[in-house]
């Protein structure tokens, strides 16, 4: 494992320790963190893909429930992972799990939308990751799934202020620390959130002032946009921000 891999394995320990502190109210019900009980693939993905400098860090919001809550790796579709990213591991079960989300890890029969448009693009344009990868790296804000009574998921933006600060203070920290070791020249947001964490943390220090922060539509298909050629759009914006 490289100087980088590990730097970021160790800041995911850290931010997994410091996240198990927190509480969450209504409409929160349940929350998965895979960086417990899908370790093992996470820390495969680190140590396997991440380096420095790498040119371009895109950055998503939080696992969904049939991406990286079940493989443990950032938009995380099962057939990306195991079949593009050639990563599969045993998958443990979270602490506490909702009868309606279990998690089946790479037993799972369901796929992941927006981790099959990402994933998909990234594989059309580099059949081999390691090409990929050598310019690119692909992480999530928030490693926690969160679930209110009836396993809806709810995304970090709908929860209270005042239940966010510590967590996006926790995150932003991560963040920070995953940038200086990646060193990009782009920092691209995946949806608009990722990009203001990024420039948020980009503007705070010193160091990451010169990244320049930019951001693609995110593929969720619950954005209409999303659902109109994503992969043509992303890629127009990436070339248009001289990514690609």
């Amino acid at each position: 494992m490289n100087k980088t891999a590990k730097g970021l394995v160790a800041a995911a320990r850290q931010l997994r320790a410091e996240l198990d502190m927190l509480h969450f109210s209504a409409p929160v019900a349940c929350v998965y963190n895979p960086l417990h009980y899908a370790w093992l693939a996470h820390e495969k993905y680190l140590s396997t893909y991440a380096h420095s400098p790498c040119r371009v860090y895109l950055l998503g919001m939080n696992p969904g429930p049939w991406g990286m809550a079940q493989t443990g790796v950032p938009f995380g579709e099962i057939d990306a992972v195991r079949n593009y990213l050639k990563i599969e591991t045993r998958i443990d079960k979270p602490s506490v799990e909702h009868p309606k989300r279990p998690i089946e890890g790479f037993a799972c029969q369901r796929s992941e939308v927006s981790g099959k448009r990402l994933w998909g693009l990234f594989s059309q344009r580099y059949p081999n990751p390691v090409d990929f990868f050598a310019e690119h790296f692909v992480s999530n804000y928030c490693p926690l799934v969160f679930m209110d009574e009836g396993a809806r998921n709810v995304t970090p933006d709908k929860l209270s202020a005042n239940e966010t600060g510590l967590m996006d203070a926790l995150c932003d920290r991560h963040l920070q620390q995953s940038l200086l070791l990646i060193k990009p020249e782009f920092a691209v947001g995946v949806g608009a959130y990722a990009q203001a964490c990024l420039k948020r943390v980009c503007d705070s220090h010193q160091q990451l002032k010169d990244t320049t922060v930019c951001k693609i539509l995110h593929p969720s298909p619950a954005s209409p946009a999303a659902n109109r050629d994503w992969s043509g759009q992303a890629t127009k914006q990436l070339q248009d921000a001289g990514i690609w």
